[in-house]
């Protein structure tokens, strides 16, 4: 074997064991909760370093108890997922809803101040969310908006607008804008082109904004906790979260089943939708 051959397959083998590493990195915390979540209280307390559990030992009455409605003695997570999805769902559809057009002004449209648009809605990400916690807390009050579910979205979409009029702006910088004279040509008004020619080329983009918008959505804690502290019927899934972390007398059993409860519908959504997310980024629009 000559030096090229071995330093290819050095560098094969290299890469090989960098992914494995980072991968049991990133996967090991996940199974370990999982693990910790279909064991029994009293299998734990006997051997918590345990990353094997017998087919005997799994059970899902932790799964029962972190769903069940906190009058029947459980945790009430269904409640929680309901109004996390309902907050989730609604956040992202509003945003791209503005974020899309706006995004796709900025990149063909010519107006002034155009060149401060990126600095402005990246300028909205320099102060810290406590910034803006108490302003927010005082108008919503006085709106009569605090406590409301609906509240807590206009909070959101506030917050994730701004990065995803960007996101969106660069994808759409990235599409030529010969396909759109194109279409132009052949007689396509622009809110045609828009419909028949960008946005089926920017959907991988789309995409990927839609799931930053609904984790940002899903995981909140700060807005959550400060909007709806007083309305537990109205509570979004990372706030039971912390009651199963701050309650002495739950089982750790219990609050690992809430923290897959928390983790999974992201993990089932990212898998769903990683095909769109991949799709197109490595062709080109044009052919030559």
């Amino acid at each position: 074997m000559d030096r090229d051959m071995v330093e290819t397959v050095s560098l094969r083998w290299l890469r090989r064991l960098v992914v494995a590493a980072f991968l049991v990195i990133t996967v090991f915390p996940f199974y370990y909760m999982l693990m910790l979540s279909v064991r029994p209280i009293e299998r734990l307390l006997l051997d918590p370093g345990s990353l094997v559990v017998g087919f005997g030992e799994l059970t899902v009455a932790t799964y029962a108890e972190v769903l069940r409605a906190a009058d029947d003695g459980g945790q009430g997570f269904l409640t929680f997922i309901r109004n996390s999805g309902l907050v989730a769902v609604a956040a992202t559809v509003l945003t791209l809803v503005v974020a899309i057009p706006g995004a796709y002004a900025v990149a063909r449209l010519r107006f002034f101040g155009r060149r401060q648009v990126d600095f402005l809605f990246l300028a909205v990400y320099l102060f810290p969310s406590i910034v803006i916690a108490i302003p927010l807390f005082v108008v919503f009050t006085r709106a009569g908006l605090r406590g409301s579910l609906f509240g807590l979205v206009l909070v959101y979409i506030s917050q994730t607008l701004p990065v995803s009029v960007y996101m969106l702006k660069n994808y759409f910088d990235t599409i030529p804008v010969s396909l759109e004279e194109s279409a132009a040509i052949d007689g396509a008004g622009r809110l045609g082109i828009i419909r028949r020619v960008s946005l089926p080329l920017a959907m991988p983009s789309i995409m990927a904004v839609a799931l930053y918008d609904f984790m940002i959505a899903w995981n909140e804690f700060l807005f959550a906790l400060l909007f709806l502290v007083d309305k537990p019927d109205r509570w979004t899934v990372s706030l039971g979260l912390s009651l199963l972390a701050d309650g002495v007398e739950v089982p750790k059993t219990v609050l690992m089943a809430g923290s897959v409860v928390l983790t999974l519908p992201i993990v089932i959504l990212f898998f769903a939708s990683e095909r769109l997310l991949t799709e197109g980024l490595t062709s080109g629009a044009e052919k030559g």
